[in-house]
């Protein structure tokens, strides 16, 4: 399945500023810079729908992007290793605390670099999701930049602190669009469950 349309709606920082929606919704968070604005935009095959940068912490408001007139999508703050003010960092920790403990029935997609082992910060938010109850899927984003036997050293070490199946998470490349069709699908099939059932 191949998205059509894909538009800017808002952006917001307080629960009153979010779009009306009657619908499941798909979030997509982790720590700045880990590629959240290009996945999107690789989703959406717009280049420049999201804003990217070069520069960790670009994204400091909570983005809601309308996807064929019937799924939002919301680019979520990064967390990390920003180079802003700590003030700053506790408004953008606030921003994304009260999205995700808002009543909004979300999925959210957590994104992980292959590349590196997950953060202290990356399992905080883990738990931080498990904790609330909230239904989320890890992505490993940049898979691109490793071979299979590289990919394959390297979820051997992350295993050491994540437990997950092989199946049960989404390789990304952003860069040459590996693995748009299997999220794609997956949206739109868990968009479509709920839309039947209401969970």
């Amino acid at each position: 399945m191949r998205i059509k349309k894909a538009d800017f709606v808002k952006s917001a920082v307080k629960e009153a500023d979010y779009p009306e929606f009657n619908s499941i919704e798909f979030s997509f968070i982790g720590r700045s810079n880990v590629g959240k604005s290009s996945l999107i935009n690789s989703l959406t095959g717009r280049r420049s729908l999201a804003r990217t940068s070069k520069t960790p912490g670009r994204t400091q408001l909570i983005n809601y992007f309308l996807i064929d007139n019937e799924i939002y999508f919301i680019d979520l703050p990064g967390y990390g290793f920003a180079k802003v003010p700590d003030t700053v960092k506790k408004d953008w920790g606030k921003t994304i605390e009260t999205y995700l403990t808002s009543k909004r029935k979300k999925i959210v997609f957590l994104l992980l670099d292959l590349r590196r082992i997950p953060s202290g910060e990356d399992m905080e938010m883990l738990k931080w999701l498990e904790h609330y109850e909230v239904e989320y899927y890890i992505i490993f984003t940049k898979s691109d930049k490793l071979s299979n036997n590289e990919k394959f050293r390297q979820l051997k070490e992350i295993k050491k602190k994540l437990q997950f199946d092989n199946e049960d998470v989404f390789f990304y490349s952003s860069l040459k669009n590996t693995g748009r069709e299997e999220l794609t699908d997956f949206i739109y099939k868990r968009k479509e469950e709920y839309d039947k059932t209401g969970e």
